[in-house]
């Protein structure tokens, strides 16, 4: 590790605090990394204090007045050349990231290629941040409207995804003309650290004013201060709904922006008319696949009765061939969870559901012996529930499947929907009138709804984002962009006369 370490600049004691090349002192805490694989502090940051984090947001705001000059093509070069970078270091920042955060080495090295696909698409971007012409009712008058800048936009990321989701919000808003402030995870700092790295030197090599993209770092307090700062016009949080709903009041206290992406309950219906060699491996990999730490993992199955008892045996018989060790050595498929609190959680989700009646149907526990040295690796496992258990309503951010069952498709729908959260869902079916169903209005409640595929691996092409309790934001594709920009309608009075709006007479 030292290796990818000295590769992308990260030294033993690192400055946690930067608004580009200038990395500031700081008189903040220590923050030290450590690593869920194998429990090892990796490096140590000094975290931002109040008197630092004022100086950046300071600097924020005179580099604002500046990179929203920038033609929009101009500053979109300067992020394909950071996509260049960023391709340039993908091995060891995808390694960094794995080791971090206890991804996968493929989902680390995806992760990272999700900030090169977004700088592409902010590339593209910059030439088509379209606003619309309308025809005025007055003679001789012309009507427009125009997107600008929004001002500061403040991102607070999550662990599981330490970089890319950082990347979606970072680089349309600078596309966009805005400056960010990066509040990242606590759990995963170097891996911020390693982007604004990357970014200071592309920004140098560009001229670019000081001050358009920053980095903070340390705790809760300073969430709550960006929240809390009238200077900031959005703020973009991602995390759990506890937080999100904290966010929102207090940003929506000063009338502020708020972007919010938050928890997941995900579900995947497997209708009678599934393929199930589709389905199953498609149930599993949402359920596993980062060690059930992704906002979009399956946690429920809901199954059709006349086909429950095969899936049953088909995910009983796929669990145990799942290997379960060291992320980065490729052999695995499931790490570790990020720290003993998610541990924890784990373990008494599944007390819970069992108390409500719940039955496991596959192994669960905590391993142990040299290879677990960390304490953060479980067994991902299966659970028969019933979909109003409280346990079930819940997310839980750990490898653990309810697998529940319906006899009639609305009743399937009705049982997806039934709770608080709204972010990612799927229907496994090869029945037009079911699929469509799933997709139309009555369907799923969900920001994401799939068909034949499962909820989680989305593109940076499409909107991402959900509804109800996940928060209602949407952050990289589509029309996404227009979370950072304020919208101005024009009107040109080109004639030789003042005619007023529904034919309104006021002679003077």
């Amino acid at each position: 590790m030292k290796d990818i370490l000295l590769a992308l600049g990260i030294e033993e004691i690192n400055k946690g605090t930067s608004t580009g090349n200038d990395w500031l002192d700081s008189s903040g805490d220590r923050l030290s990394s450590f690593s869920p694989v194998d429990g090892e502090r990796i490096a140590t940051l000094v975290e931002t204090d109040e008197q630092s984090y004022g100086s950046v947001v300071d600097k924020a705001r005179l580099a604002f007045g500046q990179w929203r000059l920038w033609p929009a093509p101009k500053r979109g070069e300067v992020l394909r050349q950071i996509g260049e970078a960023l391709r340039e270091k993908k091995e060891y920042l995808g390694k960094l990231v794995s080791y971090e955060m206890g991804k996968s080495l493929q989902e680390g090295y995806g992760e990272v290629q999700e900030m090169i696909d977004i700088c592409d698409f902010a590339l593209g971007l910059s030439r088509q941040l379209y606003g619309l012409t309308m025809h005025s009712e007055r003679p001789a008058h012309r009507m427009y409207e125009q997107w600008h800048p929004l001002g500061i936009v403040g991102i607070i990321s999550a662990f599981n995804f330490p970089v890319a989701v950082w990347s979606w919000n970072s680089m349309l808003a600078m596309v966009c003309g805005d400056v960010c402030i990066w509040k990242a995870s606590e759990k995963t700092p170097l891996s911020a650290l390693a982007c604004q790295k990357i970014v200071a030197e592309v920004f140098l090599a560009n001229d670019v004013p000081e001050g358009v993209c920053n980095l903070i770092s340390g705790g809760r307090w300073l969430g709550e201060r960006m929240a809390q700062d009238h200077r900031i016009a959005l703020v973009s949080a991602t995390g759990s709904t506890r937080m999100g709903k904290e966010v929102a009041a207090t940003v929506g206290a000063r009338l502020g922006k708020v972007l919010l992406e938050l928890g997941g309950n995900n579900a995947i219906i497997i209708s009678q008319h599934a393929d199930l060699d589709i389905a199953v491996p498609a149930a599993v990999f949402g359920a596993v696949g980062t060690a059930g730490q992704r906002c979009t993992t399956t946690r429920r199955l809901i199954v059709h009765q006349r086909i429950y008892a095969e899936v049953k045996e088909r995910l009983k018989k796929a669990y145990g061939q799942l290997r379960i060790g060291n992320p980065l050595d490729e052999h695995y498929h499931v790490g570790p969870l990020i720290d003993k609190e998610a541990v924890n959680a784990y373990e008494q989700a599944i007390a819970n559901c069992l108390a409500e009646g719940g039955k496991l149907i596959t192994d669960s526990g905590v391993l142990e012996g040299a290879a677990f040295s960390s304490g953060c690796y479980v067994k991902p496992c299966i659970m028969e529930a019933l979909g109003t258990y409280a346990t079930v309503q819940k997310e839980t951010f750990a490898p653990i499947l309810y697998l529940l069952s319906y006899t009639e498709f609305d009743e399937a729908i009705k049982i997806q929907n039934a709770v608080p959260q709204g972010l990612s869902s799927s229907v496994m079916t090869l029945n037009l009138r079911e699929a469509e169903a799933f997709l139309s209005a009555a369907g799923s409640d969900c920001g994401i709804a799939n068909v034949n595929i499962g909820t989680s691996g989305a593109e940076i092409g499409g909107a991402f984002g959900g509804e109800k309790e996940t928060g209602g934001g949407r952050e990289s594709g589509s029309d996404a962009w227009k979370n950072y920009m304020r919208r101005q309608t024009n009107t040109i009075n080109y004639g030789s006369s003042l005619p007023l709006a529904q034919g309104i007479k006021f002679d003077l």
